[in-house]
């Protein structure tokens, strides 16, 4: 791992994860090149950030849940070879039920060069603190539709509040937002805004 980089779990006490693309359970439905172990790996500067956003949270009742962090170029490469495939409709249902896949790059959902491989974008959700319940949020990680955007319709009261929760922990801490996907925020101030890396997550 390069220096300025850490696993996030290590410098952000109690923070919660479940690495999808170290897993099945994610919309390729298998795991994905480059992650060799269900752990997520940040900068430091995203760790600290993290910090500020995970305090943040729990004024609000709230604790923080990681889906990812640095993602590897070749996972993003994987991404891209695996939208060109023949769909088998294995994961359609659950992550692009009106779209075909390569409509996932047309419209946003999944980048050539993704923030993911410069250490410092970070996708993740809310749980409530007092049952570990995971907050609703009107659809699932990587659910690529249009009622993942920000702001979308047909979404209950209670899971746009929750969205808004969401966008202002993260926007208090240094972090913006990305409009395709309520889970998906970037550092502002990232320290590696033009640098793609490739080293494994293990």
């Amino acid at each position: 791992m390069p220096d300025g980089f850490g696993y996030v779990d290590e410098h952000v006490p109690g923070i919660r994860w479940d690495a999808k693309y170290a897993t099945w359970d994610n919309f390729t439905g298998r795991p994905v090149d480059g992650y060799l172990a269900n752990r997520v790996v940040g900068t430091l500067a995203l760790c600290a950030a993290l910090c500020r956003a995970q305090e943040h949270a729990a004024s609000l009742g709230f604790g923080l849940l990681l889906w990812d962090g640095y993602r590897p170029q070749r996972a993003v490469d994987r991404f891209l070879q695996w939208s060109r495939e023949p769909d088998d409709g294995r994961t359609k249902w659950r992550h692009y039920p009106n779209i075909d896949r390569p409509a996932m790059i047309e419209q946003g959902y999944v980048a050539t060069r993704s923030g993911h491989s410069r250490g410092s974008t970070v996708d993740l959700t809310l749980f409530r603190l007092v049952t570990g319940d995971l907050a609703a949020m009107g659809g699932d990680h990587d659910l690529m539709d249009p009622v993942s955007h920000h702001g979308a319709r047909g979404v209950t009261p209670v899971a746009t509040a929750n969205r808004r929760h969401l966008r202002s922990v993260m926007e208090a801490c240094g972090f913006a937002a990305y409009e395709c996907e309520w889970w998906h925020y970037t550092l502002r101030d990232e320290p590696h805004p033009d640098t793609y890396f490739d080293f494994p997550v293990a």
